[in-house]
């Protein structure tokens, strides 16, 4: 009977030494969090067309299993990028409610002036508790839910061509796709080396194939690409 206190005082002696050590990321995206795994992804070129239809990338990251994303934060080149990210509806706005284990920020370059602007997307990651849902109030109405689910892949770029394929699970249906590059680097990419790797997006069969095409210049860097797939179970 003596041992209970004392395993109840060294759980939560464990617990309080996890969150003591829980280090801090580079932006912000563990504030506030007591326990947070941070997560910090690539930098992420963001095309910097003009015109009124500006094109925009999307990005995902994925914290540990068992953990949601509670903070999220990044990191510009340029101010005129805008950075959002997307998350499901529902109330209160809560880690589990409007994220869950992974999460896509999408860019959009709106300036004149940049010639490579990117972003640096960071999360902060805290143990999973479970979210709220909605009850419909009719039954040919019907709250907002999750129609689709994007698949990620991501893939080292080196010199030469190569192809990147992604498709949906069985029993979904493909219903957009994008694809993006990103740098791991301490500083952000030049020009020059944003330009030195291309790709061209087309979809076969239900299956998303990007062309992949790296210069020399991105031998010395660990530069990716992240290829997404919109994948649909509704009917």
């Amino acid at each position: 009977m003596r041992r209970v206190p004392r395993i109840v005082v060294l759980v939560v002696t464990l617990a309080a030494a996890l969150a003591a050590a829980t280090p801090a990321g580079s932006a912000n995206e563990c504030e506030g969090l007591q326990v947070c795994v941070p997560i910090a992804g690539p930098w992420v070129s963001v095309p910097a067309a003009g015109g009124a239809a500006r094109p925009e990338v999307a990005w995902q990251l994925t914290c540990p299993r068992n953990f949601i994303v509670g903070g999220l934060d990044a990191e510009l080149t340029h101010r005129a990028i805008d950075v959002s990210f997307l998350g499901m509806l529902g109330s209160p706005v809560n880690p589990g409610i409007t994220t869950s284990r992974s999460v896509t920020f999408v860019a959009t370059y709106v300036g004149t002036s940049s010639t490579s602007p990117s972003f640096k997307p960071y999360v902060g990651c805290m143990p999973a508790r479970g979210g709220g849902s909605r009850v419909p109030t009719s039954v040919s109405v019907f709250p907002p839910g999750q129609p689709v689910t994007r698949r990620s892949k991501t893939v080292r770029v080196r010199p030469g061509a190569a192809t990147v394929n992604l498709e949906c699970r069985s029993g979904e249906r493909l219903v957009g796709a994008s694809h993006a590059f990103g740098f791991f680097m301490r500083t952000p990419p030049s020009a020059s080396l944003v330009s030195s790797v291309s790709g061209s997006r087309t979809v076969r069969g239900g299956k998303v194939v990007v062309s992949v095409r790296g210069d020399a210049e991105v031998g010395g860097v660990r530069a990716v690409i992240q290829v997404q797939a919109v994948c649909s179970r509704s009917r």
